[in-house]
């Protein structure tokens, strides 16, 4: 495998163990283990308050879950990884992906995209339903990669989070506003106050002239 294709920090991640209790702050309201610093790479999550105190300079990204299985937000993820082929998700208005292949007993009949490695059924034509599964695919056959050169950094940066449009469970974490994932999407915009119709000036009456008496 071709070091210059996968950072040394991924395969750690990807067998790291997250949403414990932090040991050192378990008493603590964010205490749950949900962090990785891609600096240390020291193979161990650990909670929001180390990171304040321990990886307050550090390159890290945050791990959340949707039905049970570790994802994070693409957001974050692309910035370091090129994800291209990974299929993402829109989970509560947060683009997504899985850090690792789920377990699926049987493909269903009429699926026509299925992940390379695990045979997945996928949403769109992408090559892997999860990281761990590209990562597998770059060992087996070395035609993809997770490095992000200077045009896709460009490409990256001005796409935003624009890979897929498809929508999937729901994530669940104790952290502050996690529940929601807000992403700004154009949904979360609302639209602009019409301006009030211009106001129709009254016409003054005229001064009322009575009848002239009969004689």
């Amino acid at each position: 495998m071709d070091t210059m294709s996968v950072p040394p920090w991924l395969e750690t991640l990807l067998n790291t163990t997250f949403f414990n209790v932090c040991r050192t702050h378990g008493d603590a309201a964010r205490s749950e283990c949900n962090m990785y610093c891609l600096d240390c790479n020291g193979g161990d999550a650990f909670c929001f308050i180390c990171r304040s105190s321990k990886h307050k300079d550090h390159q890290v990204i945050q791990i959340r879950r949707s039905s049970y299985h570790d994802v994070v937000r693409v957001s974050e993820i692309q910035k370091v990884l090129d994800i291209s082929g990974v299929q993402t998700y829109v989970i509560n208005s947060a683009r997504v992906l899985f850090l690792n292949e789920r377990p699926q007993p049987k493909t269903g009949k009429g699926i026509s995209h299925i992940c390379e490695i695990c045979g997945r059924s996928l949403l769109d034509p992408f090559r892997f339903c999860s990281l761990g599964c590209k990562l597998v695919g770059i060992k087996s056959s070395g035609d993809a990669s997770f490095t992000i050169d200077a045009q896709n950094e460009v490409e990256v940066m001005g796409r935003g989070e624009g890979i897929s449009s498809r929508s999937g469970g729901l994530l669940s974490s104790k952290e502050e506003g996690d529940h929601q994932l807000r992403e700004g999407t154009q949904n979360d915009i609302s639209p602009a106050t019409p301006p009030p119709p211009p106001s129709t000036a009254r016409r003054r009456k005229g001064i009322p002239h009575r009848a002239p008496l009969g004689p």
